[in-house]
């Protein structure tokens, strides 16, 4: 191996680092996400084709590992204490009082605090040593936590590496990593992500997580690191425990280490001289917060010196040199007049309360969420009843509780209609999941994801209609259903804002492109529920034709392999309908004209039976064409090597999976063979 390759690497690992530590902790990015993406292609290429470059701390490690069976224990070398709390103004001058007490410093001369954010997250402890990260745990019962070490790894705003080249801007000394450190942090996840989360899991008829604090605790409990890495969490460090190798005149200077070493640190923390200015933050604080993109529930306040903490001690579980100052619960007692019906971009039906308008937090608000039918049922909320609600950063608040002390008889129990609100749909719910869904394939309310989805790459594959341009359509009124792309016109496209002719035209052209598409691409694209790429595929092979597959009984679906009674009921409910005709009807007048599937081959075919697995880049097909053409033909398609792969067909430039096929003794064939295997 040429020394400029592991040059090249190095190299790679440096500015992929660099620009992560840009775009997730100082949200100031240098390059566009095409440029990154590149860097990062090239990383795993190199790292493929020379596996002995592969180190922990790659970027490329931070997705990968397989899932586990359970989580093993950590124990933290410096017991992580909990902190004793201040309701009141009253209590954090006790606290600042107690503080001159002990330390035999007159109340007059004030004390250095630091006031920090508390974020309502989960704890964790980061170890490093010699600058690698080597564990990652939960805080558990203050001295051993669970290891979460390669669920933390997926969180691109924590460092894999302490030692770097490059200092964090405005850095006012330079802290060489140390031999042993631990970091303590608070994960969570942004609003927004948060309803993306509950969204998903509402789709897939999952329970929903009741508030980011709970999800970004489940999301890092995940046995499979996979799940946590789409899961986009984030932390901000705050503290150390154990170390080896350095030392800090106070808690601001850990902060400024913890930035320097590339940690994400909160940007509201400030050094206050005396009590009286930590109360003023607090104060300020507590009115900012409700416009942060993330939940905090108080301000933690420390004395600043390390060596007047030492002094301080602790007393059990807590430090007497930290205090938390709790923020009142953002609640609120209100009445509800009416129960509506929202309908969400999926098709996902929530009851609302519409109340008497109340302050909450700061806010003024008006609605509240009832999640599902299932949990008014459990909380039995009635249109007139008075009602807890509490607004723990999310937009809209939730009903906590009913008040049914305060009920006079006249109030009116909540029945979920039987028809969509918005388009008059059919409403189901399936058995045994909490969520009911408008089935209307042409529903304005979730039109704009059905038409994503639609033209997705792995659906119709239509290269120039994203999502800004499908929201322009809808909002144009242009669309109302996915069948509308078909019919629209270069005026009609040049009427949108930012829309030449020139990019009209390639719209229009790769609309064209998508009207020559496959039979598995057009059921997938359908969005037919619990039909995911793989089924759609099944469907395609066994079905060979749409009208068939349209025709076909919940007994005939269910004898296909993969399908099963669930998916079968689904496609059966969703054929009938007259919203999917009339799709199905523009599609064919469009031209949409999807290539018959032929049943894979049997024992003729020399792929009949076999598991095909490939590596590298391929110069005939796209690596979907091959594995398609390998399922076409009776065999099935893998993306990992194993004692059950019966060939590897290696493109140029393969890397580990060609080694690891060597090593198993499996068949290796190139793209050449393959393409004579399959004529």
């Amino acid at each position: 191996m040429a020394e400029e390759v592991r040059q090249r690497v190095d190299w790679l690992r440096r500015e992929i680092n660099k620009h992560n530590y840009l775009y997730y902790v100082l949200d100031q990015p240098e390059i566009s996400d095409a440029d990154f993406d590149r860097l990062m292609r090239e990383l795993t290429e190199l790292e493929e084709r020379y596996p002995e470059l592969v180190t922990p701390d790659s970027p490329t490690q931070r997705v990968g590992a397989a899932p586990r069976r359970q989580f093993g224990t950590h124990e933290h070398r410096e017991p992580m204490l909990s902190l004793s709390n201040a309701f009141s103004d009253e209590e954090l001058r006790a606290f600042d009082a107690r503080a001159h007490r002990l330390l035999q410093i007159p109340e007059a001369d004030p004390l250095e605090y630091v006031t920090e954010p508390k974020i309502d997250g989960l704890a964790v402890s980061l170890t490093y040593v010699d600058g690698l990260f080597t564990f990652g745990a939960t805080r558990g019962d203050g001295y051993r936590g669970e290891n979460i070490t390669q669920n933390l790894r997926t969180i691109k705003s924590i460092p894999l590496n302490l030692n770097h080249t490059w200092e964090h801007p405005g850095a006012k000394r330079a802290f060489p990593a140390p031999r042993f450190i631990e970091i303590r942090g608070e994960v969570f996840l942004e609003h927004e992500e948060f309803r993306r989360i509950n969204e998903e899991r509402a789709e897939k008829g999952a329970p929903t997580f009741a508030n980011p604090r709970n999800a970004a605790a489940g999301s890092v409990r995940q046995l499979d690191p996979s799940v946590t890495a789409r899961r986009n969490l984030d932390i901000f460090t705050y503290a150390v425990g154990a170390v080896e190798g350095v030392e800090f005149a106070g808690q601001y200077e850990v902060l400024e280490a913890l930035r320097y070493w590339r940690f994400k640190t909160n940007p509201e923390i400030r050094l206050c001289r005396g009590v009286d200015q930590a109360l003023e933050f607090c104060g300020e604080f507590d009115t900012k917060r409700l416009s942060l993109p993330y939940d905090v529930d108080g301000v933690v306040v420390k004395v600043n010196s390390r060596e007047l903490q030492e002094r301080l001690g602790s007393v059990a579980r807590s430090p007497r040199w930290a205090i938390a100052y709790k923020y009142a619960p953002t609640q609120a007692v209100t009445v509800i007049q009416n129960i509506i019906v929202q309908v969400g971009r999926t098709g996902a039906l929530t009851p609302v309360a519409v109340m008497d308008p109340v302050e909450v937090g700061g806010v003024t608000v008006s609605r509240a969420t009832l999640h599902n039918e299932d949990e008014i049922r459990r909380k039995d909320v009635r249109v007139g009843d008075t009602v807890v609600i509490q607004r723990a950063g999310e937009v809209i608040p939730e009903v906590v509780e009913v008040l049914k002390d305060k009920r006079d008889g006249d109030e009116i129990e909540f029945r979920m209609p039987d028809n969509c609100p918005i388009c008059g749909a059919d409403i189901e719910k399936p058995e045994g999941e909490a969520v009911a869904r408008c089935v209307g394939i042409a529903c304005p309310a979730q039109i704009g994801e059905r038409i994503r989805h639609f033209a997705s790459r792995l659906a119709m594959d239509i290269e120039h209609v994203g999502p800004a341009l499908v929201n322009q359509l809808i909002e144009a009124h242009l669309v109302g259903d996915p069948a509308d792309l078909y019919f629209l016109t270069l005026d009609q496209l040049m009427t949108l804002e930012r829309m030449g002719e020139k990019s009209a035209r390639n719209v229009l052209a790769s609309i064209e492109r998508g009207k020559d598409t496959t039979l598995n691409r057009l059921i997938y694209a359908l969005g037919i529920r619990h039909v995911g790429e793989r089924t759609a595929q099944v469907l395609a092979e066994h079905f060979a034709g749409l009208d068939r597959l349209r025709n076909a009984s919940v007994e005939e679906l269910s004898a296909v392999p993969d399908v099963g009674p669930v998916v079968a009921e689904s496609i059966v409910r969703f054929f009938p309908r007259d919203e999917t005709k009339t799709v199905l009807e523009k599609l064919r007048r469009a031209g949409v004209t999807p290539r018959e599937v032929a049943r894979p081959a049997g024992e003729q075919s020399p792929l009949a039976g076999k598991r095909f697995v490939f590596t590298g880049e391929l110069r005939n097909l796209t690596r979907e064409e091959a594995e398609e053409k390998v399922r076409l033909l009776g065999g099935s398609a893998s993306s990992s090597v194993s004692k059950n792969t019966d060939c590897v067909v290696a493109g140029e430039r393969a890397g580990s999976k060609l080694a690891k096929a060597r090593e198993l003794g499996v068949a290796v064939i190139s793209e050449d063979d393959f393409l004579r295997m399959i004529k």
